[in-house]
C-alpha cells in the first residue's frame, strides 16, 4: 500500500480494524534534535505498508478508502506482490520491540567517504578510524594538506 505522508501507522491500524494483515517494518535511526543526538523509530520504507492479500478470494476494494491509504501499489491491473519469504526475512531481523536491527556500516582505513551532514557536508574525506561508539576520524584535504577531524558515524557514507 502507498500511504499518506507520515500516515503509515494510521493506515496499518485502520487496515487491521478491517481484518487485513498489515506489516510496517520499522528502523531505528539517529537524528539531531536541538543539538542533541536522539534515536527515533521510523518506517523502513516511508509511505509504504505491506498487506497480505489473496488476489483470488480477498476483497481489496475497501482498502482504497481506508484512512491513511492513498492507493494500492500495482503493476498494470494487478496489485504488486512481495514474496512471503522477503517479509519473513524482515520479521526475523526485528528486535524485541519490533524494530529492524541493521548491521552497522563498516569502513576500512583508507576508504573514501563523503560527509553528508554538518558544517562539512558535501566534502569527501579518507576514513581513518572509529574513535568511539558514534564518532569516526577522517582525513579531510584542506589547501593541499590532510587534516584530521572527527565526525559522527551517521554523517558519512561511502564516496561514489
Amino acid at each position: 500500500m502507498y500511504t499518506k505522508p507520515r500516515g503509515e501507522a494510521t493506515a496499518r491500524v485502520n487496515l487491521e480494524r478491517q481484518g487485513y494483515t498489515a506489516y510496517l517494518p520499522l528502523v531505528r535511526q539517529p537524528r539531531r534534535r536541538l543539538g542533541r543526538r536522539v534515536s527515533i523509530i521510523s518506517p523502513m520504507f516511508p509511505r509504504y505498508l505491506f498487506v497480505h492479500l489473496d488476489t483470488e478470494t480477498d476483497n481489496w476494494a475497501p482498502i482504497r478508502s481506508t484512512l491513511g491509504v492513498v492507493s494500492v501499489v500495482r503493476f498494470g491491473q494487478r496489485p504488486a506482490a512481495v514474496p512471503d519469504d522477503l517479509i519473513e526475512n524482515l520479521r526475523r531481523r526485528e528486535d524485541e520491540e519490533g524494530v529492524q536491527v541493521l548491521p552497522a556500516e563498516r569502513y576500512e582505513a583508507g576508504a573514501r567517504v563523503r560527509i553528508t551532514s554538518g558544517s562539512l557536508a558535501g566534502y569527501e574525506a579518507v576514513f581513518q578510524a572509529t574513535t568511539g561508539r558514534d564518532r569516526v576520524q577522517v582525513l579531510l584535504e584542506v589547501l593541499g594538506r590532510y587534516t584530521r577531524t572527527v565526525v559522527e558515524l551517521a554523517a558519512i557514507e561511502p564516496a561514489r
